[in-house]
């Protein structure tokens, strides 16, 4: 959707207020993005593992608070079927 608001707008101004609205639908609806998660989630596993103590007193947490965020589960749990599942919107969507 936010490629095809894109489309419509004239200057860079419109094209970038034309992507708000469905990305923000996008986020609050609570769905992921793979790539997004690509990126996200790795750099919280390098957090959780080479995390300072100084960052982990600031958020008031331990890297054992974190139990779940594993590279096992970003691959099972998270990165396929979430994969998946922006293939089968893609496609659904894209008709």
């Amino acid at each position: 959707m936010a490629v095809w608001m894109c489309y419509s707008a004239r200057s860079t101004v419109d094209k970038i207020l034309a992507i708000i609205p469905p990305i923000a639908a996008f986020v609050a609806a609570g769905f992921e993005h793979s790539i997004a998660n690509m990126y996200f989630i790795p750099i919280a596993l390098l957090i959780k593992q080479f995390g300072t103590a100084k960052f982990f007193e600031t958020i008031q947490k331990t890297p054992a608070d974190f139990p779940h965020l594993t590279l096992n589960n970003f691959f099972l749990v998270n990165l396929v079927p979430v994969t998946i599942g922006n293939i089968i919107g893609g496609a659904l969507m894209s008709d």
